[in-house]
């Protein structure tokens, strides 16, 4: 298998304050790897480290062999992302966004596209202001799917969706490992990576607790993260 993503011993720290404390873990090609922890464990801080958002402290965060940081804007060619917490220009469409994402990302498959669009019952000639946070959901997750790109990077996905449309995103997210797609998929529902996750990275105030295949953590399964909101 061709390792795309390689982290070792990842810190981050803000000030006093250390966000990361010695986080590993790799990616292969064809390979979805479940990031889950609570809320606040650290799972965001790591995917804006790997996007290049924001800089390691300490660690070796390499993409395709290459620095996140040095060379972000090379990596970013081959990967699509869906952020936790959507947030949209109010005044376009939903295809009008979805279009303006695939534009910047630099082609449009317009088939992908417009297949993605049916999939997810998304209308997409309604404004953004209009729409419900789980069709918001949608729009990003429309653009990530449709892009072509190497590896795909999912922040708590599926908020907002209900299981019928929960259920066409894992189906999509089948379809990229078959292809040969590197998927991460960072939630604090362990039942939602269960569904898909090859292996399993468990992160918890910062540092990773358990690593493994499923059959390897499936006595994880006794226990549930409860999100108080």
């Amino acid at each position: 298998m061709d390792k795309l993503v390689e982290v070792k011993g990842l810190q981050k720290n803000f000030g006093q304050f250390q966000s990361l404390k010695d986080v590993s873990f790799e990616v292969n090609a064809g390979e979805v790897l479940g990031y889950i922890g609570p809320n606040g464990a650290g799972k965001s801080t790591t995917i804006r480290i790997l996007l290049g958002i924001i800089r390691a402290t300490q660690g070796k965060v390499q993409i395709f062999g290459k620095d996140v940081w040095q060379d972000s804007i090379e990596i970013h060619k081959k990967i699509a992302y869906v952020p936790w917490g959507v947030y949209l220009w109010p005044n376009l469409s939903g295809g009008e966004t979805i279009d303006l994402f695939l534009k910047l990302h630099g082609a449009i498959n317009q088939e992908k596209r417009d297949q993605l669009i049916q999939k997810f019952d998304l209308n997409p000639k309604k404004k953004v202001r209009s729409y419900s946070k789980g069709n918001r959901q949608k729009i990003a997750l429309i653009a990530a799917l449709a892009t072509e790109a190497e590896i795909y990077i999912f922040d708590e996905p599926t908020s907002g969706l209900d299981p019928l449309m929960e259920a066409v995103f894992q189906e999509e997210v089948k379809g990229l490992k078959a292809a040969g797609k590197a998927i991460i998929l960072s939630s604090h529902i362990l039942s939602e990576v269960e569904k898909l996750a090859d292996r399993v990275a468990v992160i918890r105030k910062g540092e990773i607790v358990e690593t493994g295949t499923l059959d390897d953590l499936r006595h994880l399964t006794r226990y549930q993260y409860k999100v108080e909101t």
